[in-house]
């Protein structure tokens, strides 16, 4: 059995490797840090929002991804470990372009990631729904742009 070291250890990895994926634009690889049977869930996104509950739930979220948005930084502002060796808050921004308007976009995250031998398990996105929605075009975009695809 690992330890709460090595736990915290492969917590961190993943967390990382999720945060090169999106320097890297690589939504495949993104989708590929989750257990086949992860969870990716949006507290604070509009009613009717997806909640996803598979790595291919998750790819198929994010497979247009770079066709809504152009990621070219991401900033790790904080990592904050828990009691729970398997659980990290991170706190990062991403900044880009909205490629529909070519809208510059700006967007502060707090996940709290749940990771386990086979990838994330939970990863909850506390992201600000209608400044999304501004920097796509309106709340239309957003929802075609994410949700959409997914109800």
């Amino acid at each position: 059995m690992p330890t709460d070291d090595q736990r915290r250890a492969q917590t961190d990895r993943v967390t990382d490797a999720l945060l090169d994926s999106l320097r890297r634009n690589d939504m495949r690889a993104f989708a590929d840090q989750w257990a086949p049977d992860g969870l990716m869930e949006f507290p604070f996104a509009p009613p009717g929002y997806p909640v996803l509950r598979s790595r291919d739930d998750v790819r198929d979220y994010v497979k247009d991804y770079s066709a809504t948005l152009r990621i070219d930084t991401v900033n790790e502002l904080r990592r904050h470990h828990t009691l729970d060796p398997d659980t990290v808050i991170l706190e990062f921004s991403a900044e880009g372009v909205a490629v529909q308007s070519n809208s510059p976009y700006h967007m502060d995250y707090v996940a709290v990631i749940t990771v386990g031998t086979d990838g994330v398990q939970r990863y909850r996105d506390y992201w600000n729904s209608l400044a999304a929605a501004a920097a796509l075009g309106g709340a239309d975009a957003l929802s075609t742009g994410f949700r959409g695809r997914h109800e």
